[in-house]
């Protein structure tokens, strides 16, 4: 099976580390080129029709939140000025990418050393699954997890010190897409899409 070669471009090093994880179990071969972490999705909306454009000679996988987007097609044609190039796979994590960490329920929980039921079976469906994932290590016995990624008391912060650092670990050493796809429908789109993409390109390619 040839190699596809595909450029990335996510918000963070948090949606960094799940893109890889996600591309290393797919059924096709990738070869990545650039990294773009756009610190945001601000950066990534701004540049979104740049990259639509370059698809056309390399394919790009941009990863993004659907945050308070109604939808992620509704999330796409607002940031689209014209019709996707079908080279450009802009996938959308519901609600935010915790919700695709949180799927993988019992890797997750044991990581978080709380009970799997407390973490609902459809993720998708978590409202805002960043304060949920927060909350949850709230209730963890691990101090020092609790520590990295639970705000301390009083602090105007969202998140702990290290949380992109803890999360980023649990992704590299335990997560696993293929089981979290059954919790998450968003997530299944994702695979499915790579699974089965093949790039177009106009014109003789050398």
């Amino acid at each position: 099976m040839p190699e596809i070669c595909i450029n990335l471009v996510f918000e963070d090093a948090l949606h960094g580390a799940v893109i890889g994880k996600i591309l290393a179990a797919s059924r096709q071969r990738y070869l990545v080129g650039l990294r773009y972490n756009g610190g945001g999705f601000g950066w990534i909306q701004r540049r979104i029709n740049g990259f639509n454009n370059a698809a056309k000679g390399m394919p790009y996988l941009v990863l993004t939140d659907l945050d308070r987007h109604e939808c992620a097609p509704a999330l796409i044609g607002a940031w689209l000025a014209g019709p996707r190039h079908h080279n450009l796979l802009l996938r959308v994590a519901v609600r935010q990418v915790e919700a695709w960490l949180l799927a993988c329920r019992r890797d997750f929980a044991h990581f978080a050393g709380v009970q799997e039921h407390l973490i609902p079976p459809d993720a998708d469906r978590i409202a805002n699954s960043k304060e949920f994932l927060i909350d949850l290590v709230r209730r963890s016995r691990n101090s020092s997890l609790r520590s990295d990624i639970v705000p301390a008391r009083g602090s105007t912060a969202k998140v702990g010190p290290n949380y992109n650092g803890r999360l980023i670990s649990f992704v590299e050493r335990h997560w696993d897409p293929i089981a979290a796809k059954e919790c998450s429908l968003s997530l299944r789109k994702v695979v499915e899409a790579l699974d089965a993409f093949e790039p177009v390109f106009e014109g003789p390619r050398n």
